[in-house]
């Protein structure tokens, strides 16, 4: 799975370099094996960004890109979305959610919804169905995020927010801090590995494609 989220993100036109942050010596291991760059980080990190985090500063990278390695079928279109909205001075973070009329999803709590201001700026992500009534489906959020550095290191650096504890969502401590994540509408989808069934329907999907 690493191997293709690693192969479509190098596929991205905007991306100077893919590198796998880790604090597993399997993936570690399975990367060298693969001659895919990876960075084993500290095992005190507790979360993905912060690996992210620790081997940005070490780059120098002005702009970064958090694809999360659970995304098999991601489009790299998406990437460059990421990159493109960096580039606006008042966006300091980003990320992306698709329009659907799921209704499994939109109770699916491994499955998470976001809603948008006017601007397309997130006003709230959720595990449980938000909006409550959904008249032309909803958004879901894709978890790939694009930092200006200088925010990642400041992000890393704030306490873990009530409500980022209570829904598990890490982005909620952007919000409950009055930061802003600009959301991009994108119509390509992902089936994220949240669950072993998910990888399930990966391999359907593959082999679907793969068949016409």
């Amino acid at each position: 799975m690493i191997q293709m989220v690693y192969e479509r993100s190098k596929r991205a036109r905007f991306l100077e370099r893919v590198i796998v942050a880790t604090d597993d010596d399997r993936i570690m291991t399975a990367c060298t094996g693969l001659g895919i760059p990876a960075r084993l980080t500290s095992p005190s990190i507790g979360s993905g960004t912060e690996r992210v985090a620790e081997v940005a500063r070490e780059l120098g990278a002005s702009f970064v890109v958090n694809i999360q390695g659970d995304e098999p079928l991601l489009d790299p279109a998406m990437l460059d979305a990421l990159v493109e909205a960096l580039q606006d001075e008042s966006v300091l973070m980003a990320s992306l959610m698709t329009r659907t009329k799921d209704r499994a999803a939109f109770n699916d709590r491994n499955r998470v919804k976001v809603v948008v201001d006017k601007d397309g700026f997130a006003l709230y992500f959720s595990r449980a169905p938000i909006p409550h009534q959904p008249q032309e489906g909803f958004f879901q959020h894709i978890g790939i995020y694009g930092f200006k550095a200088e925010f990642l290191f400041r992000f890393c650096g704030l306490p873990v927010s009530g409500l980022e504890r209570a829904e598990n969502l890490e982005q909620l401590r952007a919000l409950e801090n009055g930061y802003r994540i600009k959301m991009i509408e994108t119509p390509c989808s992902t089936l994220s590995v949240e669950s072993p069934r998910d990888i399930i329907e990966v391999e359907k999907f593959l082999r679907k494609k793969r068949h016409g």
